[in-house]
């Protein structure tokens, strides 16, 4: 047992790849992918770095000596420049061009950029797998008529498969926010201590059109388009508050599907996955309790409440910049990502495995669709003379004994016998029955998922054929 504080993230629920990406390894060695970029494009534009040089630092870029770095950082009390140092001692020959003319934000910043936009690509890949499997699911129900709700009273029908594309549609609509974040991510580049790019112009004797170039060249290297036009020391915090906002958006998705799957667990109609020697409740063994669906609420409110972090620190920064964004900043952003990640993990899982009960579906619409079919019920009866505003009114009276039976008595729903004994309808049970058939009363339902499959989903999973079939195992 560990005698020290371990976020659960680690421990419980954020998955090995996206922990990486927020480890001081991933860090370090972005810091020093971010210098030889820089190291490689001062070559190109002319100042005295030689290939020997680079080719010393790409040697030593991913063995980093973190004993030296550790205990340089001792001495000096600041974590780049202790970096830097320990880099020079694995790279004699280059030591004297680590870093040169850069502040501690160009490898800071532009490694959280770098750290945000793999991020979000991790993500990317797992909301993709979430809606295929829920456009499997979709695709298998779209033709079992099923209870829809308004203000969680029963509605008019729809299908278990209709019901899918909802939460289908909301994971798509994430789906397009984090790919236009991913494609708009900019490097801060290399800015100087205020933004001036003071150094530069000393370095590159005032040459503009070189300063410009030097952030092309690093941008091209990191494998980004292009880096923000103007900045202070630091890229502008909005950009995190942008980015978490996206990932609020995710687990807003997320809660409102675990929700409906909660509710529907309890109505029995659906369920997510439970398995064999699972334990529901300590005190009740026959309980089966909605847990993962009840982990993706938990753990989306924090997401949700997390993304008010950067937004706070984007509107209180000063001038150029100020440090009290630092100590919030590597944990909101680290935390919103893996509390993300821990999300679409328990969805992978709960979709990949969803519980569909079709008779209690029919059962339950059964009860309901007698309400629901007196206006057909009536059209066949005027069709046979009735007359509609008697019968209107007949109905009207029936439906009020029915629902009091059911309510109060606590009965079955009567509604049907008590029409066929009316003799104003002239209808018997059978012709009755030929009414209420629920596939007759679900609308467009089969259609819609069937052309939302179609037009929406089958073009973004085709796009990500090579990344399809992902799996989560959970820890309790």
């Amino acid at each position: 047992m560990n005698d020290r504080y371990e976020s659960p993230f680690s421990t419980r629920y954020a998955s090995d790849e996206m922990q990486y990406l927020f480890s001081a390894d991933k860090k370090f060695r972005t810091w020093r992918r971010l210098w030889i970029a820089l190291a490689k494009a001062e070559k190109e534009l002319g100042l005295p770095i030689t290939a020997q040089q680079i080719a010393q630092l790409e040697e030593h870029a991913d063995d980093i000596n973190y004993d030296v770095a550790r205990e340089r950082e001792k001495l000096v009390r600041h974590d780049v420049m202790s970096h830097v140092y320990a880099y020079g001692v694995q790279c004699p020959d280059a030591k004297g061009i680590i870093h040169l003319g850069a502040t501690s934000c160009y490898v800071g910043d532009n490694t959280d950029v770098v750290i945000m936009r793999d991020a979000l690509r991790l993500v990317r890949r797992k909301l993709i797998n979430v809606i295929a499997l829920l456009a499997e699911f979709a695709d298998e129900y779209k033709e079992m008529p099923a209870l829809a709700y308004t203000h969680l009273q029963p509605a008019q029908l729809t299908t278990v498969g209709k019901r899918a594309t909802l939460w289908m549609n909301e994971l798509v609509m994430d789906l397009q926010e984090i790919e236009y974040r991913i494609s708009t991510l900019k490097l801060l580049g290399s800015k100087g201590t205020t933004g001036t790019q003071a150094s530069f112009v000393e370095l590159f004797d005032s040459d503009s059109t070189k300063i410009k170039e030097l952030e092309r060249l690093i941008a091209r290297e990191m494998e980004f388009d292009a880096v923000v036009p103007v900045s202070g020391q630091t890229y502008s915090r909005k950009m995190d508050s942008f980015v978490l906002a996206t990932l609020s958006g995710v687990a807003q998705s997320a809660s409102k599907f675990s929700n409906d799957i909660r509710i529907l667990q309890n109505f029995k109609e659906m369920e997510e996955p439970f398995e064999k020697n699972q334990i529901g409740s300590s005190a009740m063994p026959y309980k089966r309790n909605p847990m993962r669906s009840e982990r993706i609420t938990s753990l989306a409110r924090y997401v949700m409440v997390d993304s008010l972090n950067p937004a706070f620190t984007a509107g209180t920064q000063w001038f150029e910049r100020t440090l009290d964004d630092s100590a919030n900043k590597r944990i909101s952003v680290a935390e919103a990502f893996l509390a993300v990640d821990s999300i679409l993990n328990i969805m992978l899982n709960v979709c990949d495995g969803l519980v569909v009960y079709p008779k209690v579906v029919h059962q339950r619409v059964m009860k309901e669709l007698p309400f629901m079919a007196t206006e057909n019920i009536m059209m066949s009866a005027v069709k046979k003379g009735g007359d509609r505003q008697q019968l209107h009114e007949r109905l009207r009276q029936h439906s009020i004994a029915a629902a009091r039976v059911v309510k109060e008595e606590g009965g079955e729903n009567d509604l049907i016998d008590r029409v066929c004994a009316d003799p104003q309808f002239q209808l018997d049970r059978s012709e009755i029955e030929a009414i209420l058939k629920p596939i007759n009363f679900v609308g467009r339902s089969v259609q819609q998922v069937q052309e939302y499959l179609d037009e929406v989903i089958r073009p973004i999973l085709e796009a990500n054929a090579d990344i399809l079939g992902e799996k989560a195992e959970l820890s309790v």
